[in-house]
C-alpha cells in the first residue's frame, strides 16, 4: 500500500493549528499508508499528540476511536470541546504561537538540529522550527 504524508501543522481547525495533522496521521496510521518514522501516540509527553490531547484535556485513545468513526475535523474538534475543554482565543493563539515557534531559540533547539543533520538538511537556516522541518521534509517549503 502506498504511504502519504499528512497535511501541515499549519493547517488550521477552527483556529487550531496541528490538528488537524494529528487527525490525518490517525487515519492515515489506521489503514496502514502513514510512512515509518512518523510519531504517533502519547508515549512520549514532549510528542505534539501528546501536547495537543493535553491541552484539550481529552483521552488520545479515546481520540483515535471517535476520529476513526468519521467525520470532519471541525465536527471532531467540536467532540473535543464537549469532551475536555474549550480554550478561549487567547489560549489558542497562545497554543499556536509554542508549536509554530517550537525549536526556535528553546530547549528544543538542540533536537531540532539533530533532526535537521539525520535528514540531510543541517545546512538549511530556512529551517528554523519542527514545523518548518516537517514541512520540508514532507516537500513543501517553509513559511517566513
Amino acid at each position: 500500500m502506498e504511504t502519504q504524508t499528512p497535511c501541515s501543522d499549519y493547517l488550521e481547525t477552527k483556529g487550531l493549528v496541528y490538528f488537524a495533522r494529528m487527525l490525518d496521521k490517525i487515519r492515515l496510521h489506521a489503514q496502514g499508508r502513514l510512512a515509518p518514522g512518523y510519531f504517533v501516540g502519547v508515549e512520549d509527553p514532549t510528542f505534539f499528540d501528546a501536547r495537543c490531547t493535553r491541552f484539550l484535556g481529552v483521552n488520545y485513545d479515546e481520540l483515535v476511536e471517535r476520529t476513526l468513526q468519521g467525520g470532519s475535523d471541525e465536527e471532531i474538534l467540536e467532540w473535543c470541546f464537549a469532551r475536555g475543554r474549550r480554550p478561549s482565543e487567547e489560549e489558542i493563539l497562545i497554543w499556536n504561537a509554542f508549536l509554530s515557534k517550537r525549536g526556535w531559540r528553546d530547549e528544543a533547539s538542540a533536537d531540532l538540529k539533530a533532526a535537521k543533520k539525520r535528514s540531510g538538511l543541517g545546512d538549511r537556516d530556512d529551517i528554523q522550527t519542527w514545523l518548518d522541518l516537517h514541512d520540508v521534509e514532507e516537500g513543501r517549503t517553509p513559511r517566513r
